[in-house]
Order: C-alpha cells, then sequence, then structure tokens
C-alpha cells in the first residue's frame, strides 16, 4: 500500500474517532459506561498534521466524498466495492490503485 492510501486510510480512522467524540448521544452513552471521551482538540490537531501530508487534489476528493459518504476509502473484493457493493466497471479494474489518479 503506498503513503497516500495509507495516510487517506488513518484520516478517515481519525475522522470518524472526532464524528463519535463530537457526537452527544455516543458521548453520553459513554460516559454511562464509565469513559471520558476527552482528547478531541489532539485528534484534531493530528488530523490536521496528516491532511498536509496528503496530495492537495486527492484532500480535496476525499473531503468532496467524506460530505455524502461516511466510508470514502474502503477495500475492493474481487471486482466489487465494500463500500457500496456496486460492481466496478470493467475498464476500471486495469486502473492503477494509486490515489493520485482519481479523477474528479
Amino acid at each position: 500500500m503506498n503513503e497516500q492510501l495509507q495516510a487517506l486510510v488513518a484520516l478517515q480512522d481519525l475522522d470518524t474517532m472526532i464524528r463519535e467524540a463530537k457526537d452527544p448521544a455516543r458521548v453520553g452513552h459513554e460516559e454511562r459506561l464509565g469513559f471520558a471521551l476527552d482528547g478531541v482538540e489532539k485528534l484534531v490537531h493530528t488530523r490536521e498534521r496528516l491532511a498536509k501530508r496528503i496530495d492537495e487534489r486527492v484532500l480535496q476528493i476525499y473531503e468532496r466524498m467524506s460530505r455524502r459518504c461516511t466510508r470514502v476509502v474502503v477495500p475492493l473484493e474481487g471486482k466489487v466495492c465494500m463500500g457500496c457493493f456496486m460492481g466496478l466497471h470493467t475498464s476500471a479494474s486495469n486502473r492503477s490503485p494509486d490515489p493520485t489518479s482519481l479523477e474528479s
């Protein structure tokens, strides 16, 4: 897996943690279980540092897609997207998995 893709996966994980830590219902549930969800600022700071390592064009595509989808970076199993479970078009199967080759 290349560095850009690894960074995108980590960014998506951070976005999920930040979203969950800011969800009032989830915070209340976690606190009732005895867990404190503090440190959101540290997560946001880490996300900002990580985002600077990602190619600007790729980051823009990720940001745009993340406004519509919870999971932007998902694996392919065979020729099926594990995010939406749609089949991959045959012309796309010969493409490089390099995220810098994403089209907008």
